[in-house]
């Protein structure tokens, strides 16, 4: 028989509901179309409830037929889900006589949501959407009421939010939306979708359109998608807010769920919505002709499935949106189409009077735009919730769609025909191989080359006539001396056994080996275990056979291997022919899932096709990327992020991707210049008001500024002057209230003093300060070459040792050494008064060519920055072995910072990074633990203070963790953080907990390394190098003697 369906006019409820179904099938795993059926109907087409009932009820599911496997093939299925409203299905079914037994299953599913759409005009599914959608609306309104920062609220500082240059512009997230920000941004980027969107006008009879909640949805969301991508173009400002485009889509439904979006379901009904606004138009236009939907033209394609279903051959055309693949179990992006083009016994499709059943599909028109939904989550039938698929699935930047095609199906069969006999060959060659690389009959196996070669060297060690237990005597002395050593088993020498030989002298002492002290085996000890008895005739046959078994195992070994290398290349090229590489699609976005099932975070990658080079848009921030990087987040497999939706564009449809050109010069148009006059006035005032807001912040600060001047010109009591301090002095080397270096160098400066005059008494100043400064840096440079333990580090002791550690120009060593023996803290004495003279009369003839003063400040900045780093990782430490957690972070945190850049100018400029790492991340995880074990609590009060410690303190540092990819302890620390917080999603709890959660987790799971910024640096107590010394060596000690876990 053959069922037609009118292009224009398509069920839509029909279409809806056959894709609820889909997604009850593949999310609970039952096939059984009767309990589906009678679950969405009990559940009133509530998708979360339906689920609920059937894992509830552990509803039993009947064995699953051949025949449930080909249901795509029969009329008025949708197993390809987003088959859009403008469906054009031409179907030739030769199943046989049980139409009447469809239809009747037909009307009896789509009952209760005909009933819904024809009083409301809204489907099921969309109320679903709804709900998150209002969910979202309420919980940014909520979030103007929270007192403790949020992730994404706006700088008060406009200029933080002003756009750079050309830099794209991100969208906010205002609430749980950054699955509206990955799908809208890729679909902006596409720049005739760009164009399509932007050039919309709404129909001039839309006031006489039929009052339909569904029509008056459609027009105002396409108003508010077109301001949208107006900014996108021409803002001024960093980011913009969607708001008003969310808010169309939450006021046309209500309900109170609250939940994240899924991406591929929210495109889905986007290009619905989409293609029933242009569908308006379109019919407004047509001119007796069959009018064009553009979204149809762009997104839909169509593929012809042939089969048989017990013995009867069928065929038919379906139209495709976005095209699901399952992910587990495959590789690559190939073996998932393979597995959705192909289904059953293929051999069926080409034998008369086959019972069996099986289909293939093949491409008869592939769209400009081509998406695939990965199918990442299943259901978990024993823990009753989903999870998500982390395996690793990768995906190429050009795929060649060429064997998936129709008119391509003769020579693709012969090639499957022939890959799958290559594969059958090259299972049974790996198992051949693997019997020679995994020899023997026990639990233990080993490479049979090995094995001979074990064999061999045994049969070649030196024979011995004693066991291997004789030549001991049990009963040696317990005061640690032992029999004389005995004579070595040779077969040149044959001595009398160790019981015939006489005691040693009590002089010589035997060596005793202590396993576990020493690595070295005594000398007298065989390396190897030897055969007792074997003549050189035995010998000789033994290790011919062994060398020549050994040569042919691994000329066997090394055939295997070849062999097998040579089918994979095989395979890899068996579409590499000039023929099937005709239709190339180019990867144009990616978007990304973090998380688990339950909640997690979105984000996209988006190919700049005419830079040539990947954006990573994550919310408001958009930021170079890479391949690589891409390829870490979204092939899966590394962390909990991964790929859930791919958007490959045909790249021989070059208009896809054209630039617009001035008609009248031929120039390019770009930015403004390419938006309608309308949407140009609406940017332009926009900016303006960005513009009127940088101004106003402009005079705040000015007058700020006024009223600071002004107050700093009232008289104050006069301060007390600080003692006299030599220009370009280092700070550190200031007196008498910062620190007290001075003090300690003086004493340095002065036992060098009275070591010179004691060696040369009779000099003068000159000579005598000459031999001090030798004598200085000599004791200086012997500290530095020392390699003391870590609790003793001499370059807190003086900037010289630090200086000559990281070769610093000779010319700042001696500056400096200059500026210690001038130090006015010499004029203690004539003696050193004299000296210290000399010393400035030195300084002050160094002409500003022999030494770079702004490389000598660099250094003693750098030196600065060393004894600050050393204290925020002392006090640091210090807290962090009081258990006093939160103090002890932000300590570390500035720590490791500082360290990291002090380190990236050289190995010997900072301390040890894994050390001040390893306590950071320990601070972390011990205040996420707290922080769980507040919220388990469930006491209100306790439940926000675990959440503030968690969006205060450990939030804003995971991109300081994820930030350094070389770091796979910190990477690994904050998937358990991530996992324990995402392990309450499948537990009970009350509604409030649950509300925070959700409202809590999207900012735990984004997985942007963009820094949020901290508070201001702790302030550091004020130590004396005497003092620093002795707390850091203190420090340093204990963790010594109470390593924490991992060091």
């Amino acid at each position: 028989m053959t069922v037609e369906q009118n292009v224009l006019q398509p069920s839509g409820a029909a279409k809806h509901q056959q894709t609820f179904l889909n997604q009850l099938r593949e999310i609970t795993g039952i096939n059984d179309i009767q309990v589906l059926q009678q679950a969405l109907k009990d559940s009133n087409g509530n998708l979360e409830l339906a689920v609920a009932f059937l894992t509830a009820k552990n509803a039993k599911v009947p064995q699953q037929e051949e025949a449930t496997y080909y249901q795509t093939a029969l009329p008025g299925n949708d197993r390809y889900i987003s088959v859009g409203s403008q469906a054009d299905t031409n179907v030739i079914d030769l199943t046989g006589d049980d139409k009447d037994d469809l239809q009747r299953a037909i009307a009896l599913s789509l009952e209760e949501s005909n009933r819904a759409f024809r009083e409301t005009g809204i489907t099921d599914e969309e109320q679903a959407i709804s709900r998150v959608l209002e969910a979202s609306i309420a919980e940014n309104k909520a979030s103007l009421k929270r007192t403790h920062p949020e992730v994404w609220s706006d700088s008060p500082n406009p200029y933080d939010r002003k756009r750079q240059d050309d830099c794209p512009v991100g969208l906010k997230n205002v609430g749980n939306t950054c699955w509206f920000s990955a799908v809208i941004q890729s679909l902006f980027n596409l720049l005739e979708f760009r164009r399509l969107v932007l050039n919309f006008s709404a129909p001039a009879n839309a006031q006489d359109l039929p009052r339909n909640q569904k029509e008056h949805r459609n027009l105002p969301f396409m108003r508010e998608l077109r301001y949208l991508f107006a900014l996108l173009v021409g803002s001024k400002r960093k980011y913009v807010d969607p708001s008003r485009a969310v808010e169309i889509l939450k006021d046309a439904f209500k309900s109170n769920d609250s939940q994240q979006q899924d991406v591929s379901e929210f495109t889905h009904k986007l290009l619905d919505w989409l293609e029933d606004a242009f569908q308006i138009k379109a019919e407004e236009e047509r001119d007796g002709e069959k009018p064009k939907n553009p979204m149809v033209e762009l997104f839909y394609g169509r593929f012809l499935a042939v089969g048989v279903l017990e013995g009867k051959k069928f065929e038919n055309t379906e139209m495709f949106g976005q095209y699901p693949l399952q992910v587990n179990g495959f590789k690559d992006l190939h073996e998932c189409l393979e597995a959705a083009m192909i289904e059953g016994e293929i051999e069926s499709l080409h034998s008369e009077n086959s019972a069996k059943s099986g289909q293939e599909h093949w491409f008869t028109e592939l769209p400009p735009v081509l998406t695939f939904e990965l199918s990442r989550f299943e259901f978990n039938q024993a823990l009753g919730r989903p999870e998500k698929i982390h395996n690793k699935l990768e995906f190429p930047p050009i795929l060649y769609l060429d064997r998936y095609m129709h008119k391509n199906r003769e020579i693709t069969r012969i090639k499957r025909d022939e890959i799958k006999r290559l594969r059958e060959y090259l299972t049974v060659l790996q198992q051949r191989l693997e019997r020679y690389l995994s020899y023997g009959s026990g639990p233990k196996r080993f490479p049979l080359v090995d094995v001979l070669q074990y064999a061999l060297e045994f049969a070649s060690s030196k024979p011995v006539c004693t066991s291997p237990v004789d030549d001991l005597d049990a009963s040696a002395p317990s005061s640690g001396t032992l029999p004389a050593q005995t004579t070595p088993s040779t077969i040149e020498q044959q001595g009398p056994s160790s019981s015939d030989v006489p005691s040693t002298s009590p002089v010589q002492r035997s060596v005793i080996h202590k396993p576990f002290t020493q690595s070295r085996i005594p000398p007298d000890l065989p390396m190897h275990p030897a055969p007792r008895h074997i003549t050189e005739e035995e010998l000789s046959v033994l290790e011919g056979c062994l060398h020549r078994w050994r040569t042919e195992v691994e000329n066997d070994t090394r055939d295997l291997q070849e062999s097998i290398s040579r089918i994979h290349r095989t395979i890899e090229l068996m579409y590499s022919d000039k023929t099937m590489v005709q239709v190339p699609y180019r990867l144009h976005a990616v978007l990304v899932h973090e998380g688990q099932a339950n909640a997690g975070h979105y984000w996209a990658y988006i190919y700049d096709h005419h830079q040539n080079r990947w954006m990573k848009y994550n919310d408001i921030s958009v930021t170079k990327s890479t391949w690589e990087e891409l390829e870490r987040d979204s092939f899966g497999g590394y962390r909990n992020a991964s790929a859930y939706c791919l958007m490959y564009i045909n790249d021989k449809e070059q208009y896809l991707m054209q630039e617009e050109f001035n008609k009248e010069t031929g120039q390019i148009l770009v930015g403004m210049d390419t938006l309608p006059s309308d949407l140009r006035d609406y940017v332009k005032e926009d900016n303006k008001r960005f513009e009127k807001e940088l101004e106003e912040w402009d005079t705040e600060l000015a007058q700020k500024a006024q009223q600071e001047k002004l107050l700093s010109q009232i008289p104050r009591a006069p301060a007390p002057s600080p003692a006299p301090v030599q220009a370009g002095e280092p700070e550190y080397l200031e007196q008498p209230s910062r620190t007290d270096l001075s003090k300690h160098l003086k004493e340095d400066s002065v036992q060098a003093i009275n070591k010179a005059l004691s060696e040369q008494e009779d000099r003068g100043p000159e000579a005598i300060m000459d031999m001090a400064i030798k004598l200085e840096y000599t004791r200086l440079l012997k500290l530095a070459q020392e390699d003391p333990p870590p609790e003793c580090d001499y370059r807190l002791r003086h900037a010289i040792v630090y200086f000559i550690q990281n070769q610093a120009p000779k010319k700042i060593i001696e500056r400096t050494l200059l500026e210690q023996f001038g130090d006015h803290n010499l004029s203690f004495d004539e003696r050193c008064r004299n000296i210290m003279k000399v010393a400035q009369a030195k300084l002050e003839m160094i002409k500003p060519d022999e030494v770079n003063m702004e490389e000598y400040e660099r250094w003693h900045q750098d030196y600065r920055n060393f004894r600050e780093t050393t204290m925020f990782l002392m006090v640091g430490l210090e807290f962090f072995q009081k258990k006093s957690y939160m103090e002890a972070l932000l300590y570390l945190i500035y720590a490791y910072q500082n360290n990291k850049e002090l380190l990236s100018k050289g190995p010997y400029r900072g301390h040890d990074e894994e050390l001040i790492s390893h306590y950071r991340r320990e601070c972390l995880l011990k205040l996420n633990e707290h922080a769980a074990a507040l919220f388990e609590s469930g006491d209100d009060q306790e439940v926000n203070n675990g959440l503030i410690i968690m969006n205060e303190l450990i939030v804003p540092c995971l991109p300081l963790l994820l930030v350094d990819e070389m770091e796979e302890k910190d990477i690994v620390a904050v998937e358990d953080m991530r996992n324990r917080w995402c392990s309450y999603l499948g537990q009970e709890m009350e509604p409030n907990l649950q509300e925070k959660l959700t409202d809590f987790l999207p900012k735990l799971l984004d997985c942007s390394t963009e820094i949020k910024g901290f508070n201001d640096p702790p302030k550091l107590p004020s130590y004396s190098t005497h003092e620093l010394c002795e707390r850091y060596a203190r420090i340093m000690l204990s963790l010594s003697r109470t390593p924490a876990d991992g060091r």
